[in-house]
């Protein structure tokens, strides 16, 4: 390798690094972006209980993210849409319509109490360094719910992308309540906009969801939508529906959006069209349906991994009892050290020891005065006297002193030992204790305003194929040799849809299936047209008479067609020194083969039936006829007895002239 190589590869491999763990992929210990980080922490820092203009908080990101105010200022409308963490005022925009918020100078926002009862804990947080090294900035909150599981999250990074969609809220939190219980979480995703949503292959959000808008069709002439799909605003519906309108899906006369904070988008359908006749094609051919693929790709211990959501909920319910341990341990060693200084400050005033100071002259005589002090209480310590407690005994006020409240003391000092009797049993029980704190959220304003807006429901995907409707006529010009919809001249063989496949049988034998072209050359002289509909294919037996060309020996072949690789090309005939005479699709037919004179025998007449020959399959060879050079071939229907020399069955007459060209 090159040393221009291995600075490629090191630079690389750096780049993609940062992509992946520090812009794109969230980290599952707080389910946050760096920018969503950066931004709650910034409304930490500013919190006053008073709302601040977002500029302001943009601009006091910017201390912490280096991306530039617009990146910051999006983000933090998306965060503060999701209704979880940030309080609103003023224009935010419309996430169902699309609508941008107003500039950062003319709205405001500021953090919830909610944000701090699940993220804030600054002697929890782990910081580092920013990026001009100048601040502080966390590397993770301390989340006590799976933030990643409830606001869904979608990046792409370098070789790998994530995609967890949104869940709601208050069933997180259930799931978090069993998974603690040892009871397996099942979750299935909640969004904004409402619609309807089938779970049926989510895989525990591994897999794929369908989902829909809502539709009203009590009206037979005008549709409601009520609701919308994942991802999709009235602006980029409205724009789907226009289109396949222009497209000739359906037919409407107009369209209206009354949408505010609930969506309302009116369909007015064309005459002679009815809400039940359409609503396949809508969804097929617009954006009322949608198939959505997940991947949960999390980065867990500084590697991209991918969990299930109900993974993802045991790993956060056993994150939570860890934190809530930590922090129960952390108030138990801030309560001991405040007890420790109360028992301290007490013995220091009732025993007069700050008496022992008076005539002490230097500092190291004064602390060393005091610690002696102690000596004789040295049972009822906490922990062992230091120079720093002493510092803090020495900074007491005089008057504090004089009017030192003993019995004020001492039940302070007893609700401190109350406290850590309670956190002592907490800790024993701290699956308890984490159930406790789940039940106390689930009454926070936040939590219960969560209530579900996507109804969970069971449906088939419409097929475009299905959906599409059969009105376009597709010709045959002969005079050409061209077949398509999209031909002025020529003669109407079928009506189709764009998505309906053909079986064209050309002049010489050779057969495929395609598409229903809007235009294609398949030669003059077409034998056989028909819709490639294989249910349908099956009923009909195809019978040819073919020639061997040197020895001028007749062969008869029945088969079906039912198994055909798209707009591959096939025969009905051997290949070789053959050529096709005669085409049917008659169930049973009598032939009648009238042979040429001379050559040693005189004019005779043979005749036979289709159905005296098996059905095989169409590559098979067909049967020998006659050895006898034919002058003509003729070929009667018997239930028609007037049909001679034509196959009123088929499509095209079935019998060619008998001549050289065949």
């Amino acid at each position: 390798m090159s040393h221009a190589e291995s600075i490629f590869r090191e630079n690389y491999l750096e780049y993609a690094s940062y992509v992946i763990r520090d812009r794109a992929i969230p980290d599952i210990a707080d389910g946050l972006k760096p920018v969503q980080r950066r931004i709650i922490h910034s409304l930490f820092e500013m919190d006053d209980g008073k709302f601040h203009k977002v500029a302001n908080v943009v601009g006091h990101c910017m201390k912490y993210h280096p991306h530039g105010d617009a990146s910051i200022g999006d983000a933090l409308v998306n965060l503060a849409n999701a209704n979880l963490f940030i309080d609103r005022q003023g224009n935010f925009g419309n996430p169902l319509t699309g609508d941008p918020a107003a500039a950062p100078r003319y709205i405001e926002c500021r953090v919830l109490e909610f944000a701090k009862k699940v993220l804030y804990n600054p002697k929890l947080t782990s910081f580092i360094d920013s990026y001009d090294g100048r601040n502080k900035e966390p590397v993770a909150f301390p989340a006590k719910i799976p933030i990643v599981v409830i606001q869904g999250v979608e990046g792409i990074a370098v070789g790998m992308s994530t995609r967890i969609l949104p869940h709601n809220l208050k069933e997180v939190i259930d799931a978090m309540i069993g998974s603690l219980k040892g009871e397996k979480a099942v979750l299935y995703p909640d969004f904004i906009g409402g619609g309807l949503i089938d779970v049926s292959s989510y895989d525990d959000g591994r897999g794929k969801v369908l989902v829909r808008a809502k539709l009203n069709t009590k009206d037979p002439k005008r549709i409601i939508i009520e609701e919308l799909p994942f991802s999709v605003t009235t602006e980029r519906m409205i724009k789907s529906i226009e289109d396949a309108a222009k497209k000739g899906k359906f037919k409407i006369s107009a369209i209206n959006d009354f949408t505010t904070d609930k969506v309302n988008i009116e369909i007015v359908l064309a005459r002679n069209t009815y809400s039940q006749d359409i609503v396949d094609a809508l969804y097929a051919f617009t954006a009322c349906e949608q198939s959505i693929s997940v991947n949960p790709l999390v980065i867990v211990d500084n590697m991209p991994k991918v969990l299930s959501i109900s993974e993802i909920i045991d790993y956060s319910s056993g994150s939570l009892v860890g934190i809530l341990r930590r922090e129960l341990e952390l108030e138990r060693e801030q309560l001991n050290d405040t007890l420790h200084y109360r028992t301290l400050e007490r013995i220091f005033v009732e025993e007069r020891i700050y008496k022992r100071i008076e005539t002490k002259k230097s500092q190291e005589a004064v602390d060393k005065a005091v610690i002696t002090g102690f000596t004789p209480f040295s049972d009822q310590l906490i922990r062992k006297i230091t120079i720093e407690d002493v510092q803090r005994l020495l900074k007491i006020p005089i008057r504090r002193i004089s009017l030192f409240d003993i019995e004020k003391n001492e039940q302070e000092i007893e609700h401190i030992h109350q406290r850590l009797k309670e956190i002592e049993y907490h800790l024993n029980h701290i699956i308890e204790y984490s159930l406790n704190f789940l039940g106390e959220l689930k009454n926070d304003p936040v939590v219960k305003d969560s209530k579900r807006k996507t109804t969970i429901g069971s449906f088939e995907k419409v097929l475009v194929r299905e959906a599409a409707q059969r009105n376009l006529s597709l010709k045959y010009d002969d005079a050409t040799g061209y077949l398509g919809y999209g031909l002025r001249k020529g003669v109407e063989k079928l009506t189709v849809s764009p998505f309906d496949k053909i079986l064209i049988i050309q002049k010489d034998g050779t057969y495929f299936v395609c598409e229903a072209p809007e235009k294609l050359f398949v030669g003059k002289g077409v034998r056989y047209l028909a819709i490639a509909d294989k249910d349908e294919m099956e009923k009909v037996v195809f019978t040819v008479i073919y020639q061997e060309k040197s020895l001028k020996y007749l062969f008869i072949k029945r088969f079906r067609i039912t198994r055909y690789i798209t707009n591959k090309t096939y025969n009905v005939i051997p290949q070789g020194n053959f050529k096709l005479y005669t085409l049917s699709t008659l169930e049973d037919a009598r032939i009648t083969i009238i042979f040429k004179k001379g050559k040693g025998y005189k004019s005779l007449e043979d005749k036979t039936y289709f159905s005296r020959f098996l059905i095989k399959g169409v590559k098979a060879n067909g049967v020998r006829l006659t050895t006898k050079e034919a002058q003509s071939i003729r070929i009667k229907n018997e239930k028609d007895p007037k049909s001679v020399n034509g196959d009123e069955d088929s499509l095209f007459n079935g019998i060619d002239p008998f001549d050289d060209e065949g």
